[in-house]
């Protein structure tokens, strides 16, 4: 099973929402309140930014944070936000696949780096049609169309209305990002993330045999060592000894047992 399945499966699906999509992100900069926390620990869960929708009506469109604690399945759910609080999403270039991005709120902004570009894509591609089609909604819903406002084909479209809600900005956004979004674009992203979390893992799988091998060489070499210049400590030389003992028992006791034969086949002579 995949990390998106198990998001989905022990996060959104008990809360009865259906997962668009998850990307794993880190921090572009660290927070300065918090960066001498930070210093010298290494990071011990990885960040998934996931996109999900609930299954009630009116469908609400979530953003949340959830992180994967390594070394374990443990998955815990952290922060979450509405689209309504979103205000901005920046693709920092809209010249080219990067993996930078931000996500404006009301009351914060965050800055994150997708574990590769094509992550980053799929989640804007995906964020941005999401929107769209919630906003839509939102504003149907707000005014009902009449028969006699329903549009025909060929005339201009009516404006918002001033109490509209207002719609989520995209800058510095490629404007591929912006198509359809069940287009090629979609197969290509999907295509990439896969290939490039293969490379992850066949690295990491390289590099896991060398590093024990190095663990089991000083390992040796230090257990070495410590025989050549230290002596035997009391434990090796009580279990000498008691090897020792045992083999004499043992010697002892063939001795006995080979007399035991001879002395049987000399009464079994006798006896014929």
């Amino acid at each position: 099973m995949n990390i998106q399945s198990a998001i989905s499966r022990e996060i959104f699906v008990p809360r009865d929402e259906k997962l668009l999509v998850a990307i794993e992100v880190r921090r572009r900069m660290k927070r300065k309140g918090l960066s001498f926390l930070n210093a010298g620990r290494k990071r011990d869960y990885l960040t998934y930014l996931c996109l999900s929708v609930t299954n009630s009506r009116p469908a609400q469109v979530l953003i949340t944070k959830v992180k994967k604690y390594r070394g374990t399945r443990q998955l815990a759910k952290r922060s979450q936000w509405s689209v309504e609080q979103l205000r901005q999403v920046n693709g920092i270039n809209p010249d080219k696949d990067t993996p930078e991005f931000d996500l404006v709120f009301d009351r914060t902004t965050d800055q994150w780096v997708a574990s590769s570009a094509a992550e980053k894509c799929m989640f804007v591609q995906v964020l941005y049609h999401a929107c769209q089609n919630y906003w839509e909604a939102k504003l149907a819903q707000a005014n009902p169309a009449s028969p006699a406002d329903q549009k025909t084909p060929g005339a201009p479209e009516n404006k918002k209305s001033p109490g509209a809600p207002s719609q989520i900005s995209f800058v510095n956004c490629q404007q591929k990002l912006m198509g359809d979004a069940c287009s090629v674009n979609m197969v290509i992203y999907r295509c990439k993330i896969f290939l490039n979390r293969m490379k992850n893992s066949m690295t990491a799988n390289q590099g896991r045999p060398q590093r024990e091998a190095a663990a089991v060489k000083a390992s040796r070499s230090r257990s070495s060592s410590r025989s050549r210049s230290s002596p035997s400590p009391p434990a090796v030389r009580k279990m000498g000894n008691v090897m020792r003992r045992a083999s004499q028992v043992l010697s002892e006791r063939g001795e006995r047992l080979m007399r035991a034969d001879d002395k049987t086949s000399h009464l079994l002579h006798g006896a014929k």
